[in-house]
């Protein structure tokens, strides 16, 4: 694994211990020899990665849409900064750099990314590990809303295990670096 893709809040959310664990998760990362590629800001969670990996001297590949840079604050201080004309295209660069993804708490946004890649994941567009850092219990109910889901008959047991989900960010990194695709179900329903 040399980049991982961080989806993360740009904002910093109401407990020290979110920003707390970005930086240790950045710092973690850096230690690894492993790029961080995420969307460019230098606000928030978002910038915490960023700051930790820099400080540690890792490479921050940060990935903006133009129309965005007076609203997230763009980082200045990056490794690179690619822009980009829209969301899509922030997205798509976004993956396209990367050999896995990690979601930190965050709003719609962050949401939208995660359930993207995660759909994405399980359609066989990507295999790429896909990790939640669970600071806080923060994405807890989000577990137990797929958890749910499954139970419902919406998604299949065997696509449990596309997300990877730990609440330390060193263990988390582990299991990324060790993860293994599923063998999936057939998605879609014969019936």
């Amino acid at each position: 694994m040399e980049h991982v893709c961080v989806f993360a809040g740009s904002s910093r959310g109401n407990s020290r211990e979110f920003a707390d664990a970005a930086r240790t998760l950045g710092q973690v990362i850096a230690k690894s020899n492993i790029g961080v590629v995420y969307g460019g800001s230098k606000t928030g969670l978002m910038g915490e990665v960023a700051n930790a990996v820099l400080e540690q001297g890792g490479e921050v590949t940060g990935v903006m849409p133009i129309g965005l840079f007076d609203g997230e604050i763009v980082h200045t201080n990056l490794t690179r900064l690619i822009e980009v004309h829209d969301m899509h295209e922030r997205k798509a660069m976004m993956g396209n750099l990367s050999d896995a993804y990690v979601a930190l708490p965050g709003g719609y946004g962050t949401f939208e990314e995660l359930f993207e890649v995660i759909s994405w994941g399980q359609l066989g567009i990507h295999n790429k590990p896909i990790g939640i850092l669970n600071v806080a219990d923060y994405f807890t109910p989000f577990l137990k809303m797929i958890q749910h889901a499954e139970v419902s008959g919406f998604v299949h047991s065997s696509h449990r295990d596309l997300i990877v989900s730990d609440s330390n960010p060193e263990s988390l990194l582990q299991k990324l670096e060790a993860y293994e695709r599923p063998q999936f179900a057939r998605k879609w329903d014969a019936k």
